[in-house]
């Protein structure tokens, strides 16, 4: 999920917070000059999630071994504050200490990194999702999972450069959105907290409490939301405030997702027209989105907004390009599938297959999930899904980078967290409840135990590298 050399492990350990006004010379941190004209106003709504599993990792202290279903209530009366277009934040949101987590998912930074990286992801539940009665299975699957798929993932790794580059982008995207928000005059800690690898997100929490914020904004750096990525990292949040009194009294916002915003759809037609400017016909250019897939169960069994989301989100981009007379035709596929199960289709390497075989001559690559360069960028879609186009008549080949540090994307995002603040309220815990009750238990458990069965049987087969060879790692 991954690439490029990073620097050290976390340095001081904990969370990796930036409170200097600008560190000097990174590439990110000088591009935030710029502001968006007009941001839609993102509506930050009650969020309640299901919290099934458990969030322990192997590479950091357990915080909680138990899950509780929380939820946000926007009391919106008890954040008094206004804002002024002109200035940014009132005085009086300046006098609190405000803090901003960015989540993100993580990426090993050296080769050997590769192997409790992969644990650490596929022993988090919402990435393989067992039923309750064979949850005591995730850590000896996740076990082996990684053992078998760390060969071929350091090979992708060492192909762009021996690690993951996500960790130091994020820290660039952290430094430059501190300096938009000082431009809005709200000056805040910015913190990062990493899903699978350090800094940990249970770190950047603990460094939270440590600073005393009085008022947090959590910002996921997925523009849709899927159970797998930004709920994987607000389960964290979930379980630490239900065990700790000083969050659970912390008013907080959760941004959910924003792929809506006028920012970041501009963002994204900008960086697009511009890639189509480059081929000598542009508008015979066929735009082609591959989106991060998931398992096609998180949609259907489980209720997860992400396809929803990113059907709307290419909707907004094409129609943005639209309106700037921008015409080409668009498909939409799903990247990085693993393991037997099926995933949302249609499928990426497939799709660039047929469209060679239709005749399509010119492709533009929009990575439509990632917000970063990673691994899925640098070397899938780059060096694997670049080949296979090519080799299947596809002549023109292009492909749009991240958003990285974007000076009008960075500076949505920092509309964003302003807008938020006014919703931040406490979390507060309620009643469990019994998130397989609307299943047929017993259908569901034979299903999946099955499953497993035949999951294990193809890990231990020995088509297992040819199996994994379209993979998200």
């Amino acid at each position: 999920m991954e690439h490029g050399v990073l620097g050290s492990r976390c340095a001081t350990g904990a969370g990796q917070i930036l409170r200097t006004k600008s560190r000097a010379a990174t590439s990110c941190g000088k591009r935030t000059s710029t502001s968006v004209a007009s941001s839609t106003k993102h509506d930050v709504k009650p969020l309640q999630l299901a919290a099934n599993g458990s969030s322990h990792l192997p590479n950091t202290s357990p915080l909680l071994k138990k899950r509780q279903n929380l939820s946000v209530r926007s009391s919106s009366a008890h954040v008094v504050t206004t804002f002024d277009d002109a200035k940014g934040v009132s005085s009086s949101v300046a006098e609190e200490k405000i803090g901003v987590l960015l989540l993100n998912l993580g990426g090993p930074e050296t080769l050997d990194d590769v192997q409790p990286f992969l644990f650490n992801l596929f022993a988090d539940p919402d990435i393989i999702r067992l039923p309750r009665l064979f949850r005591f299975l995730q850590r000896p699957l996740a076990k082996l999972i990684s053992t078998f798929r760390a060969p071929k993932s350091k090979e992708g790794y060492a192909s762009i450069g021996g690690g993951s580059p996500l960790r130091k982008i994020t820290d660039e995207q952290a430094n430059a959105l501190k300096i938009a928000l000082e431009k809005k005059n709200l000056h805040a800690n910015i913190y990062v907290g990493m899903r699978y690898w350090y800094p940990f997100t249970e770190e950047a929490i603990d460094q939270i409490k440590k600073d005393k914020i009085t008022k947090l904004v959590v910002l996921p750096l997925y523009p849709q939301y899927s159970i797998s990525t930004s709920g994987s990292s607000i389960r964290v949040l979930q379980d630490i405030v239900k065990e700790d009194s000083y969050f659970a009294g912390l008013p907080i916002s959760i941004i959910e997702s924003w792929y809506q915003r006028d920012g970041y759809v501009k963002s994204m037609a900008d960086l697009i027209q511009k890639e189509l400017s480059a081929f000598s016909n542009p508008e015979e250019v066929m735009i082609f989105f591959s989106a991060h897939g998931v398992p096609l169960t998180y949609v259907e069994d489980a209720g997860d907004p992400y396809r929803d989301q990113m059907e709307d989100c290419i909707a907004l981009i094409m129609g943005e390009l639209r309106t700037r007379g921008i015409l080409n035709s668009h498909t939409l596929a799903y990247q990085s599938r693993v393991g037997p199960v099926q995933w949302l289709k249609p499928y990426t390497d497939e799709v660039l297959v047929e469209l060679g075989q239709k005749g399509v001559k010119s492709l533009l690559a929009v990575p439509v999930s990632f917000v970063s360069e990673h691994i899925e960028t640098l070397e899938e879609i780059d060096m694997e899904y670049k080949e296979l186009a090519l080799e299947s008549g596809i002549q023109n080949w292009g492909r749009v980078p991240a958003l990285g540090c974007t000076s009008s994307f960075i500076s949505d995002l920092a509309d964003a967290v302003v807008e938020a603040l006014p919703a931040a309220s406490a979390l507060v815990t309620r009643k469990p409840e019994d998130t397989d009750s609307d299943l047929d238990l017993m259908h569901y458990l034979t299903k999946m135990f099955f499953g497993s069965i035949l999951a294990f049987i193809l890990l231990l087969s020995p088509r297992l590298i040819s199996a994994f060879r379209n993979t998200m790692l």
